[in-house]
């Protein structure tokens, strides 16, 4: 019962706060579910997590409506839960993610099935992913560069709502390596009759990690990632080196193209016992780009809570009788 009350604790932020068309995490070792439907089920564990990423800290706009600077910084809440399914013989994944970016509010849900199959030393999980997006506008609050712009008269707050699909291939070698393939908003949707002119684009995702254990200290481990997003008509990636310490204290560098360099550190803080699976992890991304060489953002926070365990149905012992002895046992 411990467990199940940690996935809520892990779930509440994500419901409490309940853009960009797709979110950037810098742990993003930690959010490959809401990208790739083929990671469901593959870390072998009941698996529940939550980030909650602010970026551009400090970012604001001047609104002459209000006469005022507002916070218009992004803001990102995602929780995720997956596990394997015997039955299924894969794995399931939920994601949920809030949004936040100026005067935009989005709010995603995505359920997921990975079938997977025994391929090697390891597993190939092959997902397929549906969900929707709700999109809504704040349109009082933008200011109109020529007055009269038919484009925001009579305009308040609208909204859409979109469904999409996503799919992917994901293949783990549980302690050595994992690499993954995805795309999402696969259908490019367009919204309803609200007119918020949303449009989802078609995006593909590539990731892959190593780990390699340091031969004069096995306690040391260093894990070398990649993560590129792309539209095919842009493209970004993100470089991490993690050292992980008895598979309980870690830290790193990851740095994002023309975006970010980053601090990453966590701690496991339980060796043993039902709360050895719980993971805490921080980030502080230094901007590079004009935002922080301006002076117009100090940087983003982003927090990591992950959960695992397995449910061990306790043995049934079964009674017998033995007709050279008496009784039962």
């Amino acid at each position: 019962m411990r467990k199940i009350y940690i996935v809520l604790l892990l779930l509440m932020p994500a419901l409490a706060v309940l853009g960009q068309q797709e979110t950037q995490f810098t742990q993003h070792q930690y959010a490959i579910l809401p990208f790739n439907p083929g990671y469901a089920g593959s870390s072998g564990a009941i698996c529940a997590g939550t980030l909650f990423r602010q970026q551009w800290e400090g970012f604001k706009e001047f609104n002459p409506n209000t006469n005022a600077f507002e916070k218009t910084s992004p803001q990102t809440i995602l929780f995720t839960i997956d596990a394997p399914v015997k039955l299924l013989r894969g794995g399931l994944g939920l994601s949920i993610i809030k949004d936040k970016l100026g005067y935009e509010d989005n709010i995603g849900v995505k359920l997921g099935y990975a079938y997977r199959l025994n391929i090697g030393m390891g597993t190939l999980g092959i997902g397929l992913q549906a969900g929707f997006l709700n999109k809504k506008i704040d349109f009082t609050r933008f200011v109109a560069i020529e007055e009269g712009d038919p484009r925001l008269m009579g305009r308040n707050v609208e909204s859409d709502m979109i469904f999409d699909m996503s799919f992917g291939l994901f293949y783990r070698v549980p302690g050595q390596f994992y690499a993954g393939i995805a795309s999402t908003q696969m259908l490019e949707q367009e919204g309803g009759q609200s007119a918020t002119g949303i449009e989802l684009k078609r995006h593909y995702f590539i990731n892959g990690g190593y780990e390699w254990v340091y031969p004069y200290n096995p306690s040391f481990v260093f894990e070398p990632s990649v993560f590129i997003k792309t539209d095919f008509v842009s493209a970004q990636y993100d470089v991490s080196v993690i050292a992980k310490y008895n598979n309980q204290f870690w830290g790193g560098l990851s740095y994002r193209f023309q975006d970010a360099v980053a601090m990453v550190m966590g701690v496991s803080p339980f060796e043993t016992g039902p709360m050895s699976g719980l993971k805490i992890g921080y980030s502080y991304d230094f901007t590079t780009s004009d935002l922080g060489r301006k002076g117009r953002s100090r940087g983003g926070h982003e927090v990591m809570l992950r959960y695992c365990f397995n449910i061990v149905r306790p043995p049934v012992f079964h009674s017998y009788k033995n007709t050279r002895m008496l009784g039962n046992f």
